[in-house]
Order: structure tokens, then C-alpha cells, then sequence
């Protein structure tokens, strides 16, 4: 394992924390003890697809990092794929998040597109992850 790949892991090691907040207050909410808040059923729902895209995607993000030493990429084609991985899990579960912000809300409000954009990162970066470990010599 490179130093850059034992690095980044353990940073996105240390966000896992903040999932596992996540998943005791949405815990909260769904067993009634956020009532104050007065979520809809749309709300709940976009904050546990945020949740469990957050943490899947972090653990995606973790098992890419072993692949990325084995990529016949350039360092900086490298870093894309280190970096955008991880990158779109927070902008992936931030737009489900973003988006059923505000009172009563029943459908997404404009700040959906942090989703859409989040989903273009991760496609570019798992694309790239493939190219590089297919195009790889064997030695």
C-alpha cells in the first residue's frame, strides 16, 4: 500500500463518525423522537437514502483506495480517482440532505442538483478506476 492510499483511507476513515451520528439521529426521527420537527414522509425518506448512500459510498471510497496502486494511470489520473470517490459520497448524500431542507417540503427544492452533481463525480471516478485497473501490463 502506497503512503497516499494508506493516507487517504485514513482520512475517510474518520468520517465515519459523522455516518454514524447521522444514523443515531435519524434513528431518532424515525422512532418519534424528533415529532418537533414536523418532517413529512418525503423528508424522512430523502434523510435515510442520504444516510445509507453516506455510508456506502465511504465504503466504496475505502475499497477503491487498494485498487488505485494497481492502476497503469498517471499520479494525477491517480489522485482523480483517489479523490472523486470520496468527494461524491458527500456531495451524493449532501444533495439528499440539501434538497428536503425547508418547512413541509413534498418534493425536492433546487438545491437537488448537488445530487445530480454528485452522481457525475462518482461515474467519472469509477470509469476512470476501470480504465485504469483494465488497461493494466501485466508484469
Amino acid at each position: 500500500m502506497s503512503e497516499h492510499t494508506r493516507k487517504i483511507s485514513g482520512w475517510i476513515l474518520l468520517t465515519m463518525p459523522t455516518i454514524i451520528y447521522g444514523g443515531y439521529f435519524l434513528l431518532t426521527i424515525l422512532s418519534g423522537q424528533q415529532d418537533h420537527l414536523n418532517l413529512t414522509d418525503f423528508q424522512k425518506s430523502m434523510f435515510r437514502a442520504g444516510h445509507a448512500h453516506a455510508g456506502v459510498l465511504v465504503l466504496l471510497a475505502l475499497i477503491v483506495q487498494l485498487f488505485v496502486d494497481s492502476m497503469s494511470f498517471s499520479e494525477n489520473w491517480k489522485w482523480f480517482v483517489r479523490i472523486t470517490i470520496p468527494v461524491s459520497s458527500i456531495l451524493v448524500s449532501m444533495g439528499f440532505f440539501a434538497s428536503a431542507t425547508g418547512e413541509g417540503l413534498t418534493a425536492p427544492n433546487g438545491l437537488i442538483f448537488i445530487l445530480y452533481a454528485g452522481m457525475i463525480v462518482l461515474a467519472s471516478g469509477l470509469v476512470a478506476a476501470g480504465i485504469g485497473l483494465i488497461m493494466r501490463k501485466q508484469k
